[in-house]
């Protein structure tokens, strides 16, 4: 029996050649990404609408928990039947409607409706339309699934970085509710341009003069262990080490990401555009810095970029709060947490590919990812939270180096030492 996904596969020069499906990838996390610049609406919603921290906070961490829980897992499973063009479609309407409603809000003013439309609408349009760059990516490059994973999700770390100061100029000049609405017909137009774009290989297809051994299976640094269902995944120790290493890891970035912009402004007095380039150096090193963590894989191995990475990422948390005094250190502490998290979101993906195979990537890492909405939604928050209560961001931080010490100690126990990955 044909399935709709294998309906949709064509031959690898159906546009220019299979790099289309990175560039597609890339077009569709960059979308998704722009929920990274979040932390520029926080003050401009606490000023208008009287809110508190924690709760200008609370949309994102619905966003990316609703992105990350059960949309990866239901879009997940539904593109490995149905394909990445409908699903990704799918997504770009969600998108819009959750942008068109969030426009709204000056109209209900109240605490629950961003979360409600941008937190869970836009949210599960996110993961609707992220979830097919994974997958589609790893099948058309079996031979260089670091570089072509990479690619597909630099958009989810560099969208920041374009779109921060930008839409902090919005803000200003067209207020909050008028920015949302933009943003919901750009999202809406290069999610649906994307979506056309992407495309499922025909079933059989290899690269030229690519033979599918156990060496080559993943790329000379990461042959596949087993080609896993969800059921046998569900099973294996190796996934809750997966699951447990990114929720611990991911939790610091997402409290970083989110509020290094608001630390500029309240504790370092810093004006709205000044603390948002804040927000445009993490968005540079997450980007640009998942292209340089898939290289470096290949070349020597994702674990090993993860145990010298983390230690780093961990310092710059513990030393934040003495460091960052100055807009120059600010931005230097925004580069390495944007780089942590590159490490991070970059090669997780490679990793489940590496431990399960890919025939069933997109619902078994939309498991693994639910690591990160639970992150997402007790990260920022409490942050904020301990910001409410204490006025600084000194435990904040505090903590976030405490998890990715955590993290990174499951990282050397479950796969350096027990699985044995390179």
């Amino acid at each position: 029996m044909v399935t709709d996904a294998e309906k949709n596969a064509v031959a690898p020069n159906y546009v220019i050649s299979r790099w289309s499906i990175p560039i597609a990838g890339f077009l569709l996390s960059l979308m998704g990404g722009i929920s990274y610049a979040w932390g520029v609406f926080i003050v401009p919603l606490e000023q208008q609408f009287g809110w508190t921290r924690a709760a200008a906070a609370l949309p994102l961490s619905i966003y990316l928990f609703v992105f990350t829980t059960v949309g990866m897992i239901f879009g997940g499973a539904l593109q490995d039947k149905a394909g990445p063009r409908k699903v990704a479609a799918a997504g770009g309407i969600l998108f819009f409607i959750g942008y068109l409603l969030a426009a709204q809000v000056e109209r209900f003013p109240f605490t629950w409706w961003l979360p409600l439309t941008y937190g869970v609408i836009s949210g599960l349009g996110c993961a609707l339309a992220y979830c097919v760059t994974v997958p589609t990516a790893r099948k058309w490059f079996p031979d260089k699934p670091a570089l072509a994973i990479s690619v597909s999700v630099t958009g989810f770390g560099l969208a920041a970085a374009l779109f921060a100061p930008w839409i902090t100029r919005l803000i200003h000049t067209v207020g909050i509710s008028h920015t949302f609405l933009v943003l919901g017909v750009v999202t809406f137009a290069v999610t649906m341009f994307a979506a056309w774009l992407i495309r499922l290989p025909e079933p059989g297809w290899t690269p030229p003069g690519w033979l599918s051994t156990a060496k080559n299976a993943t790329g000379p640094m990461y042959g596949s262990r087993m080609e896993a269902t969800l059921a046998e995944a569900l099973k294996s120790p190796a996934l809750y080490f997966l699951w447990l290493g990114l929720f611990c890891v991911i939790l610091g970035g997402l409290i970083a990401m989110t509020h290094i912009v608001p630390y500029g402004i309240s504790i370092l007095g810093l004006e709205k555009p000044q603390a948002a380039l804040a927000s445009v150096f993490f968005g540079v090193a997450n980007g640009f810095g998942r292209t340089i963590a898939g290289y470096i894989a290949e070349r020597f191995g994702a674990v090993r970029l993860m145990l010298v990475t983390y230690p780093v990422v961990a310092a710059t948390f513990f030393l934040f709060n003495t460091v960052a005094t100055t807009t120059a250190t600010l931005y230097a502490c925004a580069l390495i947490f944007g780089f942590g998290f590159a490490v991070t979101l970059g090669l997780y993906p490679l990793l489940t590919t590496v431990v399960f195979g890919a025939a069933n990537l997109g619902a078994i890492y939309g498991v693994v990812v639910t690591a990160f909405g639970l992150a997402a939604f007790l990260g920022p928050i409490a942050a904020a939270w301990i910001f409410d209560i204490t006025k600084t961001y000194v435990l904040s931080f505090f903590f976030a180096g405490i998890f990715v010490v955590i993290g990174w100690l499951i990282s050397l126990f479950a796969f350096k030492l027990k699985y044995k990955l390179p």
